[in-house]
């Protein structure tokens, strides 16, 4: 059950971001950039939860749309920084405008005493994977 809550969470989203022309995965990484600035591809793509193959497929698409930038570490030269540009902002404040009705959908689909056990269900199952 829990795979076909997170499957029709993303198909949601990603019919929801269509319209702002973002993918999921874009929309993923520039909000991570928007909180992190100056992350480095490989910490994006762990926060991001993708291979760092499959992040540069997304950067390389963000960047060609102008919607980040890379530029050299100030210290270390061979490690690129990323950052948001306007237009990124922008593009992920739309997202944000298409995703929220989403979010909010399933957050209203339940009492705040559900949400809290919910939570709580969702964190002793994590707890319980982490416990290796």
């Amino acid at each position: 059950m829990l795979k076909r809550a997170e499957q029709a969470l993303l198909r949601a989203k990603t019919a929801a971001l269509k319209p702002a022309g973002l993918t999921l995965a874009q929309y993923v990484a520039l909000t991570e950039l928007h909180q992190q600035p100056g992350i480095t591809g490989a910490s994006l793509a762990r926060a991001s939860l993708v291979t760092p193959q499959a992040m540069m497929v997304v950067l390389k698409s963000l960047e060609e749309q102008g919607l980040i930038i890379r530029s050299p570490h100030p210290r270390h030269p061979n490690v690129l920084e990323l950052h948001i540009t306007d237009a990124g902002r922008e593009a992920l404040n739309e997202g944000r405008q298409q995703v929220e009705p989403v979010e909010r959908r399933v957050i209203d689909a339940f009492s705040p005493e559900e949400l809290d056990t919910l939570t709580a269900l969702l964190t002793r199952w994590i707890e319980a994977i982490d416990a290796d």
